[in-house]
């Protein structure tokens, strides 16, 4: 596994951190940039101007005093050559990239680099790259034994072996365009030949059967290399709309009732739409909604933009839509997304029922759009790390004794940064990319319910590649989205079911079903929401509709009403709240939300095996963990006994969602 750039997914690239976590994490060699200044210094830098590192002209015409002044991302300085193999040259391999600048070709660079490699007898495990031929047959008569690789961009994608060959490379570090056509050149029989005859092959089966199935979607090499071109551009509508959601809208404060400012940006808006007071929290929501509403023809134009970039691109590929195309990455079929949409339709009066117990909890004669996020009930207690972990693995024992004595001792060791602190990024995730390294998780703990439950949901995710990784290499140890976010939920429905059984009060037991409640209506109901109109989206431009910013908050108001019950009297949905798909941004991530809904699914399917099957439940559900990416994800689930293509996980969520609403009511009539 090669670092490029150091550990550049979590640190700056090319600095001395990057590089030092970059071994931490166990990588087998480490890619760095080499360019020249013009008092002579080799610093390692990726681009050959300054103005990623905030500053003007190339590396070129800048000393080497006037380069470390720049900032090169954390308050680090751009490294010397010198530096790095000084620090670094014993601990690991370097890949080092020969570069050049745009009006320099760095004379004598290939010497220098060389010179600085073998005074720290370090050329035999040094791999030195270029896209350059000249570079290379330079390094070749300087030093006939150094190890050389050619690197291949869409820019220069002809004849890569051979030319390899002809500069004596002993590797090409290939555009990933110029190998699936080859692939497919060869064909499905010559490479299944290649893998029965050699059983070195066998860790790539499947990587190579998903190229091979990419056959009538792969163009020639030339239209490749022209897409390539533009991939750039085709991503033009998502920076845009970023920046207008993130820099441009300039947003109003408002005066809340107890006297209190409040700037009803999208922070604001989050924290006042779940107020107790409802003149508050309608406030902002006219407010938030009314300032978007002003950009409503701009960000109609981008994703209208987005979306006609799409539909070319999978016309381009020879697809016959955007939902084809989409589906095809991970090889879905298209029943899953169309019976999830169907289903959820079919229990829109299930929905509509959690509505109705919420205007009854609430106590508003009319439920209306900005009464979705108050909390049905308080909950007055903390949740620090410590009583957080403890209460997560009581929780997770229902998995086993390997489960938890896996997961305890992972949660004690240092792989979590658990606060928020200045200048962090807010939410959570989990990182598990470097293999044989373990997870780091981020989180941003508050001592309250809601981070106690975004513990365990991460942990899914970090139990999942801990079990994949102990049955799987690495070509098939990662795992699809469609599967991804399956452990993490299964962990929020087993943590649900331990707390409401251990609530001390009716009150605290109301919460428990209540969070679980909202994590149905904003997970399975919501999203397939959003799936669906974004479908509607991509098959009026398919038809050669028109989208303008009026025409799609017409549609989407459509879909919003009828999935709230408006017409119905349920929840009332204001014109100006159409507005709402603009603060979507996954609309440009194509056809991605409906796996929110998919996975909620599947995870509530697993845990009822869990429940009613006892050990072989949770087997079954361990299986499915370890099989990491070895096979297509409908395919796995299908294995593990959840169809997605058929009605019935879907009928059994939205049972269990009813289910949880007579208890609930039960509750409340018993505290009457």
């Amino acid at each position: 596994m090669i670092a490029h750039r150091g550990a550049s997914g979590q640190l700056a690239e090319n600095t001395l951190p990057a590089y030092e976590l970059a071994i931490e994490q166990r990588a087998d060699m480490i890619e760095i940039d080499l360019h020249r200044t013009r008092d002579g210094a080799t610093v390692v830098a990726h681009d050959e101007d300054l103005a990623g590192l905030g500053g003007k002209g190339e590396i070129a015409a800048a000393t080497l005093a006037e380069v470390r002044a720049l900032d090169a991302g954390g308050g680090e300085r751009v490294p010397t050559l010198d530096e790095v193999l000084d620090r670094f040259g014993g601990r690991i391999p370097f890949n080092l990239e020969l570069k050049r600048g745009s009006s320099a070709t760095y004379e004598g660079l290939e010497r220098v680099a060389l010179d600085a490699v073998r005074k720290r007898g370090l050329l035999e495990q040094t791999l030195f790259s270029s896209f350059f031929d000249p570079v290379l047959e330079r390094l070749r008569a300087l030093a006939p034994e150094a190890r050389l690789a050619r690197l291949f961009s869409p820019r220069d994608p002809e004849r890569p072996l051979e030319r390899a060959r002809a500069v004596g490379a002993e590797a090409i570090n290939p555009w990933r365009g110029l190998l699936q056509p080859e692939l497919i050149e060869v064909g499905r029989e010559v490479i299944e030949s290649f893998i029965k005859e050699d059983e070195r092959l066998a860790p790539f089966a499947f990587q190579l059967d998903d190229s091979l199935r990419n056959a009538p979607h792969t163009l020639g090499l030339e239209a490749e290399q022209t897409l390539s071109y533009l991939s750039q551009s085709f991503g033009g509508p998502s920076s845009t709309y970023s920046l207008i959601a993130n820099s441009d809208i300039p947003w109003p404060t408002i005066a809340l009732s107890d006297g209190e400012e409040a700037l009803i940006d999208t922070q604001g808006y989050g924290r006042v739409r779940g107020s107790q007071n409802r003149d508050d929290r309608k406030l902002a929501f006219d407010t938030y909604w009314g300032k978007w509403g002003e950009y409503r023809n701009s960000v109609g134009m981008v994703l209208n933009s987005h979306i006609q970039t799409q539909v070319g691109l999978a016309k381009a590929r020879n697809y016959d839509g955007v939902l084809q195309r989409e589906l095809h990455q991970d090889n879905l079929p298209p029943a899953v997304y169309h019976t999830l949409v169907e289903e959820v339709n079919k229990a829109l009066p299930t929905l509509h029922r959690y509505f109705k117990l919420r205007q009854r909890m609430l106590g508003v004669e009319q439920m209306h759009y900005y009464d979705i996020y108050p909390p049905l009930v308080s909950l007055d207690k903390e949740f620090d790390v410590e009583t957080s972990k403890a209460i997560t693995l009581e929780a997770m024992s229902v998995l086993g004794d390997d489960w938890v004595d896996m997961q305890t001792k992972a949660i004690n060791e240092r792989w979590m940064h658990v606060y928020p602190q200045r200048g962090k990024r807010a939410g959570a995730y989990m990182s598990g990319f470097a293999y044989d390294v373990h997870p780091y998780l981020l989180l941003n703990h508050n001592d309250d319910y809601a981070s106690l439950s975004t513990m365990a949901h991460e942990w899914g995710h970090a139990m999942h590649t801990l079990y994949a990784r102990q049955e799987q290499p690495f070509q098939t140890a990662n795992y699809a989205t469609f599967i991804a976010e399956i452990p993490s939920t299964s962990l929020e429905l087993i943590l649900q079911d331990y707390m409401q059984k251990n609530a001390e009060s009716i009150d605290e037991k109301l919460f428990y079903l209540g969070h679980a409640l909202e994590g149905m209506r904003g997970t399975f109901f919501r999203q397939t929401m959003f799936a669906e109109f974004e479908l509607s989206l991509y098959e009026a431009a398919e038809r050669g509709e028109a989208l303008s910013g009026d025409r799609i908050s017409e549609m989407y108001a459509e879909i919003l009403r009828r999935y709230h019950g408006h017409d119905d009297g349920v929840v009332i949905i204001d014109d100006l709240y159409a507005n709402e798909w603009m603060f979507i941004q996954h609309f440009y991530f194509n056809m991605y939300v409906f796996q929110y809904a998919t996975s909620k699914t599947a995870g509530t399917a697993l845990y009822s095996k869990i429940v009613n099957e006892g050990e072989a439940g949770v087997e079954n559900y361990k299986d499915l963990l370890r099989a990491g990416g070895s096979n297509y994800p409908y395919l796995l689930l299908a294995d593990a006994g959840v169809d997605l293509a058929k009605p019935e996980p879907y009928e059994a969520i939205v049972a269990k969602m009813n289910a949880i609403m007579d208890e609930m009511e039960a509750l409340l009539d018993e505290a009457q």
